[in-house]
């Protein structure tokens, strides 16, 4: 009879030892699976959601000047240069080493105008890169063409005016086509049009006031990112909304820290309850183990049936643990993430971590309980028949 049948032949004969031990192992590696698979899972909905705030970078005109502000107040400023964005050199942004992290690019160009003899701030922007740059819009009635205008929430109660009427814009007449619900912003004072459009009534023609990039999406270097562009783009400012990033940044970052510190506590409750199961159990063999050792069995060969034993318990439980963990992670995305589809795909290389860690945990902790078998005396374990 080999070791290893003799191994799986004391699984069978102590079924509710090995059902212990097992069971210990299953919830650890279980436990460990739900929660790194339902964190990973987690932080890629955040990824998502936070790719819908808005840029997180700005690129402005470089310029010499000193702005007097105090307490919020603003007391103007000394204006010694001013160059202008090109909007043809923006091209350069998605030459950049990290161009494939930009989700979009958006130019706005920036004027005073009077309507109604209010005056207000008209913005051209790229409605198409609005949609990424803005997707907390939404537009009463709809996006203007050419010849239409989009009105702020407030700008449009200030002026009186709503959706379908005209207006003149620097002897321009233009159709309101939409009013923005109101967005708590400084959208709401605005008055938007289409980019080209407002280049031409500003005369502005190939140019942009500013530029605002985003680029929220998993590990993305926004602070390389903004050191690339700033070379692509040496007549601007090109600055990081730290506030998003770093917000963003330390939300993934506690996720995980909290996960791993309890998986490790998991695991270790797991190898606390297959050495103090593996301990009792050495204790009750201790005449079956000096048998071992008076027909000719060595230490070796005694420590090599308990590691055999805690192996085969610890491999079975490493895969019955990810998948019990797969499921456990399922159900928990359903309840905490309001998702009625969770998307948890099957990741080979967790399933075979799982059962490297089971087995290492299950070894590690079987050590002291084989190194215990091996030193039993075999004329005391005789003499207690």
């Amino acid at each position: 009879m080999t070791l290893k049948e003799i191994a799986f032949k004391n699984l069978m004969r102590r079924k509710g030892k090995a059902a212990f031990v097992l069971s210990g192992l299953i919830i650890g590696v279980a436990t460990v699976v739900t929660i790194i698979s339902f964190v990973d899972a987690m932080t890629n909905d955040i990824n998502h959601k936070l790719e819908k705030y808005g840029a997180n970078i700005l690129i402005v005109p470089r310029t010499d000047s000193l702005t007097l502000t105090y307490g919020g107040l603003s007391l103007g400023g000394v204006s010694f240069e001013m160059q202008e964005i090109r909007q043809s050199e923006l091209a350069g942004i998605h030459s950049i080493k990290n161009a494939r992290n930009i989700a979009a690019v958006g130019p706005m160009v920036l004027g005073g105008v009077k309507i109604n003899d209010n005056r207000v701030l008209l913005a051209g922007v790229d409605f198409k890169a609005a949609g990424i740059l803005k997707p907390w819009w939404k537009v009463r009635g709809g996006f203007p063409d050419e010849q239409g205008i989009l009105l702020g929430a407030e700008a449009a109660r200030i002026i009186g005016l709503g959706v379908g009427q005209t207006i003149t814009v620097n002897n321009r007449p233009l159709k309101i086509s939409g009013v923005l619900e109101p967005t708590g912003s400084q959208d709401d004072q605005l008055v938007f049009a289409r980019l080209e459009t407002v280049q031409t009534l500003l005369n502005k023609e190939g140019k942009v006031s500013m530029v605002e990039v985003a680029a929220l999406c998993t590990a993305c270097p926004i602070g390389d990112m903004v050191k690339q562009i700033s070379k692509v783009l040496p007549a601007a400012k090109v600055m990081a909304i730290q506030q998003v990033v770093k917000g963003r940044m330390e939300t993934l970052t506690q996720f995980r820290k909290f996960s791993y510190g309890i998986s490790a506590v998991v695991i270790l409750i797991g190898g606390l309850v297959v050495l103090v199961t593996l301990m009792g159990s050495v204790r009750e063999r201790t005449e079956e183990i000096g048998i071992f050792r008076a027909i000719g069995f060595r230490k070796g060969h005694v420590m090599r049936i308990v590691f055999l034993e805690a192996g085969i318990l610890s491999g079975l439980a490493g895969i019955l643990g990810y998948l019990l963990g797969i499921g456990g992670a399922h159900v928990g995305l359903r309840l905490f993430s309001g998702s009625s589809t969770p998307t948890i795909p099957i990741d080979i290389e967790m399933f075979f971590g799982a059962i490297l860690m089971a087995i290492v945990v299950g070894l590690v902790a079987s050590a002291y309980p084989a190194f215990m078998a091996a030193r039993l005396d075999p004329n005391d374990a005789l003499r207690s028949l």
